[in-house]
């Protein structure tokens, strides 16, 4: 034994920091034969410095990517920049510097970082989505796109953003406000758009996820009810005394005779059509536009029910009865046909509002013991039943009645089954500069023209005034905004909106396996190899944006013939966020922790420890300054024991282990291990809680300080190697100065990862005690690991003790660890 120095985090990881930037073992090239691994972090947006959110995210990838390196497996671990978007653009008029310099800049910047931390990225796949290599692509798709017609132009009422001054797909509305800001409510424009028709492959994204049996049910469950299939009948209303209908869909016809009023959203352009000429129409349409105003396009159903009575009445088609017809917020224009028929007894939503608006309500579906009665109801009977007061339909049970109801709508011409699906066609043009230019001209003789694809990229103009307010900036940039028509050569004018970002991230992932091919925006041969992702990581709050565009665009892509998987990534993971003083980190709140101060303070190997420690990475991670300290405590020991016990211990090699001949501490010591071994494994390759993994590691280090002394020279050795192996994906600048210290040169991405011994990880069985009242009924025999609740499970299992127990009740059960179970029965 030596005297072990004091850990110096900085010295130990500044060591390696240089020649682990410029290493080329981490390249990843195609290697037919050996099992790949794709390991995937969404890529993070330049803001300018990383925060303590992305540490996390990170880590979990890196730690996973490590061991597959360790496993052997052919590892793809890229990075790269999700560089353009509005952040850059007001950092812009703060700040008079150029978007493009702030983004290069804070690219600079957290690649440094990146870089700090050790993690194992394969630069050579860098890529940022702001530079025309890449956008070229945005634009490559576009076209193909357009030619398909699954990119279109049309005017529609848009979600805008008036503090961001652009447009937002229905995705980026959270609870009625803007994504960025939830502060800022967004209001409805009509507007001339560009969409993609995400509508085309709804049935496709919805039946593939049975493909999906890797993601978590929470992030499928999100995606079903957002695609929202719905099947129904579309069911016309006339209106009395005018020529316009009312179409409205549901999914539950047989309730119509039922329906005490028809609700329109207060976007429905038949409203003006209503009120015009009406006496009381100019009053009633400025109530719709302040209902209008107030409602939410994503919180409809969480807002309080308002309506307004627009003095017109509907037909119903089926039994001819005229009820009134509403506007009402919680009725949206973007699903459905923008209008309902309300069956107040049978519909929760219509329930509330017929309630508070004192309407009508009437039983059209009787349950199987007859007891709706609609005087006493208190809520909507929703479930499927029996027919009531719905003329020659009465008598049939809902199943039947959808049926015949649908097909007689069908022969009479008024309806039709149908199928809707709650998700629409993504709005993809934004009135912002710092964006992938839309690549079509306007011609006065030629219309909408495509830019051809031997002039692409168009090119972003740098040095553009931006002001933030109205239009594009760039419709102020001649030298863009005027150009020549690519078919007849007269004078044209460039589209000026610039595609949504999430454009961008929505196939980056494929790009990143040759990111310098130019023939195609994918190598058709790398993506082949490489894909699907085998483990993709990020927060929940992508489940409906980014996850939703890139299935989207892996089934373009495909259909394109560009690539051949129907899914992009095989397994998802959601980590969890980090807070701090109970909320989420933010400038606002003030409870930032800047990781570049904990990397000077503690290290990189501590932060990422802490923050795979401090909680399951599905959980969100609630960050303690004493945790911090607690985990370089941790580093600090195991690099004492390590330094102290190196020099001295016996040669590196295989080892093999006669329980019989090994004294107490050895076997303690070994078992310690191979357990270890065994559930770090297992966890890496399951249920990843990393957080009890460390602490796993604490608990061996824990007894080897404890039998310090005691171990023998090969015991020691093996325990200490395989100490920092399992310490690697966590800890990898610890792990590498300490492997050094024990004689090797290897890196230990390069070096196997440790097996465990069954037998040598098998806990000793021991005997308990097993009383019922106090008395001796049985013993059995139980390991050290047992659970409390399977030690107690085992005990009431026990032939003799059920025998005993049966017909009582068991008032309480008392666990003495290792010697007894006590039953108390009354």
């Amino acid at each position: 034994m030596t005297a072990s120095p004091n850990y110096d985090h900085k010295a130990v990881e500044e060591r390696r920091t240089a020649s682990w930037q410029t290493r080329t073992d981490l390249v990843a090239v195609p290697q037919e034969g050996r099992p790949k691994y794709y390991v995937l972090e969404m890529l993070p947006y330049p803001s300018g410095k990383l925060h303590m959110g992305h540490v996390r995210n990170y880590s979990i990838g890196d730690a996973l990517a490590r061991y597959k390196h360790m496993r052997g497996f052919n590892v793809l671990h890229p990075m790269g920049w999700d560089a353009y978007g509005l952040p850059a653009e007001n950092a812009a008029i703060k700040n008079n510097v150029q978007p493009r310099k702030w983004t290069l800049d804070n690219i600079a910047y957290m690649k440094r970082q990146f870089q700090r931390f050790g993690f194992t990225y394969d630069w050579t796949k860098e890529l940022a989505t702001c530079t025309p290599e890449y956008y070229r692509w945005n634009q490559w798709l576009f076209l193909k796109m357009l030619e398909r017609g699954l990119a279109y132009r049309k005017n529609s009422l848009v979600n805008w953003c008036p503090r961001c001054q652009t447009v937002l797909a229905n995705e980026q509305v959270v609870d009625g406000c803007c994504w960025r800001h939830d502060d800022t409510t967004v209001e409805q424009k009509e507007l001339e758009q560009w969409f993609f028709r995400t509508t085309a492959y709804s049935d496709q994204l919805l039946d593939d996820m049975a493909q999906l049996t890797g993601w978590p049910e929470r992030v499928l469950a999100m995606q079903k009810n957002w695609i929202g299939k719905s099947v129904g009948a579309r069911i016309e209303f006339a209106i009395a005394g005018s020529e316009e209908t009312i179409m409205v869909f549901t999914t539950r016809v047989d309730t119509i005779y039922g329906a005490t009023s028809v609700i329109v959203s207060p976007e429905h352009p038949l409203i003006k059509k209503l009120l015009d000429g009406a006496a009381w129409g100019e009053t009633v349409l400025q109530q719709v536009q302040k209902l209008q105003a107030r409602r939410s396009a994503s919180a409809a159903g969480d807002t309080e029910k308002e309506g307004v009575f627009l003095g017109r009445f509907a037909i119903n088609p089926y039994s001819g009865e005229q009820i009134p017809i509403w506007a009402a917020n919680f009725v949206l224009m973007e699903y459905g046909t923008g209008a309902v028929m309300a069956v107040p007894a049978h519909d929760q939503r219509d329930f509330e509002f017929a309630t508070k608006y004192r309407l009508p309500i009437r039983i059209a579906v009787q349950n199987l013991d007859n007891s709706l009665d609609a005087k006493r109801l208190d809520a909507a009977s929703t479930e499927y039943g029996v027919l009531v007061d719905s003329g020659v339909f009465t008598g049939l049970t809902s199943e039947e009645a959808i049926r015949q109801m649908a097909d007689y709508a069908t022969e009479k011409g008024f309806g039709r089954k149908e199928i809707t699906f709650r998700l629409k066609d993504w709005g993809i043009s934004r009135q912002r500069y710092w964006g992938t230019p839309i690549p079509v001209v306007y011609c006065k003789q030629c219309g909408i023209v495509p830019v051809p694809y031997d002039q692409l990229p168009v090119i972003l103009p740098d040095n553009v005034q931006i002001t933030g307010l109205g239009h594009s900036p760039l419709r102020d940039a001649p030298e863009f905004f005027h150009t020549t028509c690519p078919k007849c050569k007269a004078p044209a004018e460039r589209e000026t909106d610039t595609m949504d970002t999430f454009v961008d991230s929505s196939w980056y992932f494929y790009r990143y396996t040759n990111p310098a091919y130019s023939e195609l925006p994918v190598d058709p041969k790398a993506v082949n190899y490489w894909f699907p992702i085998d483990q993709y990581i990020g927060g929940i709050e992508h489940a409906i944006l980014h996850l939703i565009y890139s299935r989207f665009f892996a089934k373009v892509m495909r259909d394109l013939g560009l690539i051949t998987t129907n899914e992009p990534a095989a397994r998802l993971f959601t980590q969890g966020m980090v807070i701090k003083d109970g909320a989420k980190m933010s400038k606002s709140k003030g409870n930032l922790v800047d990781p570049d101060e904990m990397v000077e303070k503690y290290g990189a190997d501590t932060t990422r420890m802490y923050v795979l420690f401090a909680a399951p990475p599905e959980k969100d991670l609630d960050w303690n300054d004493q945790g911090v300290e607690g985990i370089y405590r941790f580093a600090g020991r195991v690099y004492r024991f390590v330094n102290r016990y190196a020099p001295d211990a016996a040669p590196a090699g295989p080892q093999t282990h006669n329980l019989d001949l090994l004294s107490a501490y050895d076997r303690a010591v070994l078992r310690k291990l191979h357990q270890t071994i065994r559930r770090v494994s297992s966890d890496f390759e399951g249920r990843w809680h990393f957080n009890t993994d460390i602490a796993a590691l604490m608990e061996l280090v824990n007894l080897l300080y404890s039998a310090e002394g005691k171990i023998s020279g090969p015991v020691l050795r093996e325990t200490m190697e395989s100490l920092v192996l399992l310490l690697s994906p966590f800890a990898p600048y610890l792990a590498q100065d300490l492997w050094e210290q024990l004689g090797h040169t290897d890196d230990l991405l390069h070096v196997s990862w440790p097996s465990y011994d069954p037998a040598l990880a098998k806990e000793d069985e021991f005997e308990v005690v097993v009383q019922v009242n106090g008395r001796l009924r049985s013993k059995i025999l139980v390991t050290e690991d047992m659970p409390q609740d399977d030690l107690i499970n085992a005990a009431l299992a026990d032939p003799r003790v059920s025998q005993i127990l049966n017909g009582k009740k068991i008032i309480k059960t008392v666990v003495v660890p290792r010697k007894l179970v006590n039953i108390v029965v009354a």
